[in-house]
């Protein structure tokens, strides 16, 4: 890419045959990769509008209906700024069809609020003072819950009288050019569905009580644009979390609704994080049609040379452990052996499952002891004191197992343990492993929660949306953020931030704009 770029400032004449004939190779690979992207994303963009149509004829219930219809709409949306970026200014290809209607004035009840835009000197370039002959007003819907509200935009227009020069401070630049929404009002309605489960149909409801009639249509056109000018952010959050040594991860079932059918299939919300021990606080989902190992060795890059290595604290499932090997160490989850003793106790007021629980306590409390502290003098304590009483702990379960019929749930519970012995108890040799996943499940639960009101989705694309936006919710969430007043400030400064500095906006580094 970089060839071909810098290819642009050269004068062929200049140049040497071979390197003409180099550089003519790789624009024609270059062209061909975009015209092959374009075909792709417009094949995809036609396949969505036969759904769309589709859709309103198969057997859903009302709410699938609704939520598939929210998702078609978010996709074609995603679909259409993706093609425009691909789409060179001075393409003869066909433009992506727009079908906007015209505009109605916001309602004139609706409380204003003006934000003046003047050119910074009234003195023309020639001397001569400047006269201010008019102004341009542009509308924008605000929205705080409960209250519409409506920022007026006025850019005053000045002329100078000797040269008839017309000077007029530029369009402020909006994450959607020309949107009718603040930013304001965009992160309200993404941190609704993203982290309230309130799901698009749901937000119409409210936002006409409010007193104003957004379609769910609009508000999906607003979160598929949105999902575009995020993604970028959220790309460099996976880049730098991947460059930690320790991370979490974790998978949760979500249904994914296939249009011809009505019926749905499980797909997968995979979550990654950093541990409670790192400075960096981040967290980055990744949706995926299954539950096949190969989706972590992707996210990891553990195919490549260059792909992710450490350790990985995750749960026993059989897709983790292909990746187990001189690159990335397996780091088990305490907890989830010790609920297996916890849920015997609780069903059946097992005695070998209370002392069990009595010596996983024990291991625990030492945890809380050494939870603030650096990780040399955490292993040290570790080794110290947890060390004997894990040693004890196997001891004791290799006696009970000796006990116990085979095939019981006490035997399955104690077979767990012995078997991931090395994974569970590694965390003694490294300070910087935590004890167990619950850091990284504590991320999933609210999602898994609200799951069934905003991934139900009707495409591969909707969910990877999804998981994107709740990477930066989620994040923000971490480092004390307020997800909205982030979102809000972020979609701002998007439009005009460098993209060699997008690591400027990401949640652990993010600072809010100085107000004026």
């Amino acid at each position: 890419m970089r060839a071909v770029m810098d290819a642009t400032n050269l004068n062929p004449d200049q140049l040497p045959e071979a390197q003409v004939r180099e550089l003519t190779a790789q624009l024609i690979i270059e062209l061909r990769h975009k015209q092959a992207v374009i075909e792709k994303l417009t094949h995809e963009m036609a396949v969505l509008k036969r759904l769309k149509w589709a859709s309103k004829s198969e057997a859903f219930s009302g709410e699938q209906k609704s939520l598939l219809q929210e998702a078609i709409d978010e996709d074609l949306e995603a679909l259409g700024r993706e093609l425009e970026r691909e789409q060179p200014a001075s393409s003869t290809a066909p433009a992506v069809e727009k079908q906007q209607a015209k505009r109605q004035p916001l309602p004139a009840h609706l409380p204003r609020r003006e934000i003046r835009h003047e050119p910074q000197t009234s003195v023309c370039g020639c001397g001569c003072a400047l006269k201010r002959i008019g102004e341009d007003v542009a509308e924008k819907l605000h929205y705080v819950p409960g209250v519409f509200s409506v920022e007026r935009h006025i850019r005053g227009k000045w002329v100078c009288s000797q040269c008839e020069t017309l000077v007029q401070a530029p369009v402020p630049a909006h994450v959607i050019d020309k949107g009718l929404p603040t930013t304001g009002l965009l992160a309200h309605v993404l941190v609704a569905k993203y982290a309230d489960h309130q799901p698009l149909y749901r937000q119409e409801g409210i936002f006409a009580r409010a007193g104003l009639a957004l379609s769910r249509s609009t508000l999906a056109q607003w979160v598929g644009a949105c999902g575009v000018q995020l993604q970028p952010l959220v790309d460099a959050l996976k880049a730098e979390m991947l460059t930690r040594p320790v991370l979490h991860a974790d998978e949760t079932p979500v249904a994914m609704l296939k249009p011809g059918n009505g019926k749905t299939h499980r797909a997968y919300l995979w979550s990654y994080s950093t541990t409670g021990f790192d400075p960096l606080k981040a967290v980055v989902f990744d949706f995926a049609e299954s539950r096949a190992g190969r989706h972590v060795q992707t996210f990891l890059g553990t195919h490549t040379e260059r792909g992710w290595r450490g350790s990985l604290i995750c749960d026993d499932y059989a897709g983790y452990k292909h990746l187990f090997g001189e690159r990335i160490t397996e780091a088990g989850c305490l907890a989830h052996a010790r609920r297996r003793f916890y849920d015997l106790w609780a069903n059946h007021k097992s005695t070998v499952a209370e002392q069990a629980l009595a010596l996983f306590g024990q291991l625990y409390e030492i945890e809380r002891e050494v939870h603030e502290l650096d990780v040399d003098e955490r292993r040290r304590i570790r080794q110290l004191k947890a060390k004997p009483i894990a040693d004890n702990l196997r001891a004791w379960f290799v006696l009970q197992r000796q006990k116990v019929p085979e095939g019981s749930a006490t035997a399955k519970a104690i077979d767990y343990s012995l078997k991931r012995w090395e994974a569970l108890t590694r965390y003694l040799d490294d300070g910087r492993l935590p004890v167990d996943n619950n850091w990284i499940e504590n991320r999933i639960r609210p999602i898994a929660l609200g799951r069934n009101n905003w991934l139900f989705a009707g495409s591969l694309r909707a969910g990877q949306r999804a998981a994107a936006i709740m990477s930066l919710i989620g994040s923000a969430k971490m480092n004390d953020l307020d997800p909205h007043a982030y979102l809000s400030d972020v979609l701002a400064r998007l439009p005009t931030h460098p993209n060699r500095r997008i690591a400027e906006l990401l949640p652990h580094r993010w600072k809010p704009t100085p107000l004026d």
